[in-house]
């Protein structure tokens, strides 16, 4: 099945087609929905591995703060 994101972005290229096309080629691609899907899931990959790195921050800096209180109280 083909992605309607993907299709929409190749349609929208107008004069930058053939550039892309090259560029596509270049990188081993044997088309353009080739190369735009695996264009969106390094994205997508990409903000994942933001988000479990901020998850980490945060995690590490909640322990920080449990280390770093003298009473047992807070």
């Amino acid at each position: 099945m083909q992605n309607q994101e993907i299709i929409k972005i190749i349609e929208n290229l107008k004069g930058r087609r053939n550039y892309v096309e090259k560029k596509a080629s270049k990188l081993g691609f044997t088309s353009l929905y080739d190369y735009f899907e695996d264009k969106i899931l390094k994205e997508k990959k990409v903000i994942e591995d933001k988000k479990k790195e901020c998850e980490e921050i945060k995690n590490d800096n909640d322990l920080k703060n449990k280390e770093n209180k003298s009473c047992s109280c807070c």
